[in-house]
């Protein structure tokens, strides 16, 4: 809560409470916040915020870009302030106390409500912007509406650059911890503070090469396709999805031989065999093109795989993050509907 002190307009007060803590008031005057009731400072509480999202004091202090001794006296300043260890040591880790677990993302919020009174929002110049964002994609994505969305971003704001990093074979919280801007994929996040939205959505698809057996058939059966062999697409290596299911409704199995990481990776076995692909049609349309393969329709009922756009709440008012949605919400919706 920002109020400022009666007849005095050049001084306000910052006021939050912490998990039934007394109040900690921020005095800011002349844009220079100091503390009145404890003795914390911003630094402090970055500091903090980066100790319990990293876990450990190395961590924390290549995040914020100090030297280890140095934020190892932020720490021994904390849990003077605090009366709490915040992290202890447990063989070759750090564990966070059930304090620092309590406070974690009340703390996360805080420095995000400070940042935001302390650097508010002005109207956004494009053409002088300076950003560098970081989006997470699905591989087939990239390939897909990453060259439409670079030209979108340097024809508007040319001082902006992007950082397009392959998924992770785990669940990561780049995104909560603003390591990761942007994700795009077809899994919608469960986290309440990641905001998701479906932007577009693609048929499945049968990719085998050309001259297959199956594409000398006037239309594939469920059988058919049962009967063949297969390699699925996963970063994390499974070799069975939804599309198993639906066959174990018709009383069917199929036999899948590998999995790969990436649909690249997948149409590349497809080339010299006759194993079968079964992705989404609009992300590979292009690399099917360039690979000389053959498309068939997939003879299960099944929903189109959707695509969505995912990133933290807290960037739902920031204006350039707002801007750069909405251009990967058209790159990708035009390019998943050609």
């Amino acid at each position: 809560m920002l109020r400022p002190v009666e007849g005095r307009t050049a001084r306000y007060f910052l006021r939050f409470r912490l998990n039934g803590m007394q109040p900690i008031y921020f005095k800011c005057m002349s844009g220079m916040p100091r503390i009145t009731r404890m003795q914390l400072d911003l630094n402090l509480l970055a500091a903090l915020d980066a100790l319990l999202e990293e876990g450990s004091v190395a961590g924390a202090a290549a995040r914020l870009h100090v030297t280890a001794p140095a934020m190892s006296r932020s720490l021994g300043r904390i849990r003077r302030t605090t009366g709490d260890q915040i992290l202890v040591r447990t063989g070759r880790t750090m564990t966070p106390t059930p304090y620092a677990i309590a406070v974690r993302e009340q703390v996360h919020e805080l420095l995000h409500q400070v940042q935001g009174v302390l650097a508010p929002s002005r109207e956004l110049d494009l053409a002088t912007l300076e950003r560098t964002f970081t989006l997470r994609w699905h591989d087939s994505l990239i390939a897909l509406s990453g060259p439409a969305l670079l030209a979108a971003v340097r024809g508007q704001a040319p001082g902006v650059r992007l950082r397009f990093v392959a998924e992770s074979s785990i669940d990561t919280p780049e995104l909560r911890r603003g390591e990761v801007d942007l994700e795009a994929n077809a899994n919608r996040p469960s986290a309440p503070d990641i905001r998701a939205e479906k932007v577009a959505e693609s048929r499945l698809v049968i990719v085998v090469r050309q001259g297959h057996p199956l594409t000398r058939v006037k239309t594939v059966t469920a059988e058919q396709y049962a009967a063949a062999e297969h390699v699925t697409v996963s970063r994390r290596g499974s070799l069975s999805n939804a599309l198993d299911d639906a066959l174990a409704r018709l009383g069917l199995t199929r036999r899948v031989v590998a999995a790969a990481p990436t649909e690249a990776a997948a149409l590349e076995f497809a080339r010299g065999s006759d194993l079968l692909i079964s992705v989404p049609e609009a992300t590979t349309r292009s690399a099917v093109a360039d690979l000389g393969l053959a498309v068939l329709p997939l003879p299960l009922e099944l929903p189109s795989a959707p695509i969505y756009l995912s990133w933290h709440q807290r960037y739902d008012t920031d204006q350039a993050h707002a801007w750069l949605r909405g251009l990967a919400r058209s790159t990708v919706a035009v390019c998943g509907a050609s």
